[in-house]
């Protein structure tokens, strides 16, 4: 039954199975584990990270193909919830009908950058996307009668889900029954749902054509698969999933804006987690999610622990002020493309 829950992809190893099973009960259970907003705020990242990341590894890991308009789809989902919310009212008809229209438009412009632009080699589809991606997110700026431009737009959210409802006065084994709790579990079991749809898409015959293609496509070509067409396919659906984690991110934000959504830094993010997990699997997106967000959130505060421990020795001190985060981030991601080139999930299923 579990094995076809995952469609038959198992972790195949001892320590990754105990790892995700860490990881899947820390995000079950992260209201009550971890109190506080901001932990709560990092859990629903790395959920919205993992749907986010996973689709990209669906283009890059499984098909071979390096596109840079992934941001792109990601803020159409955004920004449908938000212009929906922020113009029909914090009403379930205006989330419904933001989604429905973001996912309609990222399938229109995925499919038109698909069929127009991947008949080309792969730098060059790589620059197209990446301009379209950078004209979408001036145009984003630019609109702000839309938009919010760089303000961005606040919204409202039905009443079950604002932070302000509680449906019990008590703290229930620590966590507060309200609003946001139950937003939180809507972003949990959607995005367990989208990550088992992907993992099932990428273990169906679908999938193995694109793995082939990512092998070899003329090879898969010459024994009679049109190679454009899976392409453009996988392209759809890579960006219909990443709307849907836009739109996740938005649902938790009650905002949205270029930045949050539609920043380069967040594609540069997705490539580093890819490579940290492990290209073309999906395990791979769960645990680089964990790690590269854990790390960007925290990591500023051990390194302000760090200093203050080491006030007696300024240069130690000066090594490890909290201004220096990216540094060390930079320095912890060499260190694991080094000890992990095939990223954590493949490291862990060589050694099992």
């Amino acid at each position: 039954m579990i094995s076809r829950l995952f469609s038959h992809d198992l972790p195949r190893s001892r320590a990754l199975t105990v790892i995700l099973l860490l990881i899947l009960l820390g995000l079950a259970f992260a209201p009550f584990l971890f109190p506080g907003a901001k932990a709560l705020n990092v859990a629903a990242k790395v959920l919205v990270f993992i749907v986010l990341v996973a689709s990209y590894d669906l283009l890059l890991g499984y098909t071979g193909i390096v596109s840079f308009a992934h941001t792109m789809f990601f803020g159409i989902g955004a920004y449908g919830v938000a212009i929906a919310s922020s113009r029909m009212g914090p009403t379930w008809t205006a989330l419904g009908t933001g989604v429905a229209v973001a996912v309609l438009l990222s399938l229109a412009l995925s499919f038109a950058i698909g069929l127009f632009s991947l008949r080309v080699r792969a730098i060059f589809y790589a620059m197209i996307t990446l301009a379209v991606a950078s004209a979408f997110q001036t145009l984003a700026s630019q609109v702000s009668d839309l938009t919010g431009g760089e303000d961005g737009l606040n919204f409202k959210l039905p009443e079950l889900l604002s932070p302000a409802y509680r449906f019990a006065e008590e703290r229930f084994l620590g966590a507060s029954l309200d609003g946001k709790f139950i937003t939180y579990y809507i972003v949990f079991f959607t995005a367990a749902l989208l990550f088992l749809a992907l993992l099932r898409i990428v273990n169906s015959p679908f999938g193995r054509v694109l793995q082939a293609i990512r092998e070899n496509d003329f090879r898969a070509e010459a024994i009679g698969y049109r190679t454009v067409v899976y392409r453009t396919l996988s392209n759809v659906l890579a960006a219909v999933f990443a709307t849907l984690a836009g739109a996740l991110l938005a649902l938790w934000l009650r905002y949205n804006s270029a930045d949050t959504s539609l920043s380069f830094e967040i594609m540069v993010d997705i490539l580093l987690i890819v490579v940290i997990g492990g290209m073309g699997t999906m395990y791979g997106a769960v645990c680089g999610a964990v790690l590269f967000i854990l790390a960007q959130s925290y990591l500023q505060d051990l390194m302000a622990a760090g200093a203050g421990a080491a006030q007696d020795l300024p240069w130690l001190a000066a090594l490890l002020s909290p201004d220096r985060w990216l540094l060390w981030l930079g320095v912890l991601f060499v260190l694991s493309v080094y000890f992990f080139p095939t990223g954590v999930v493949g490291k862990l299923r060589k050694v099992r």
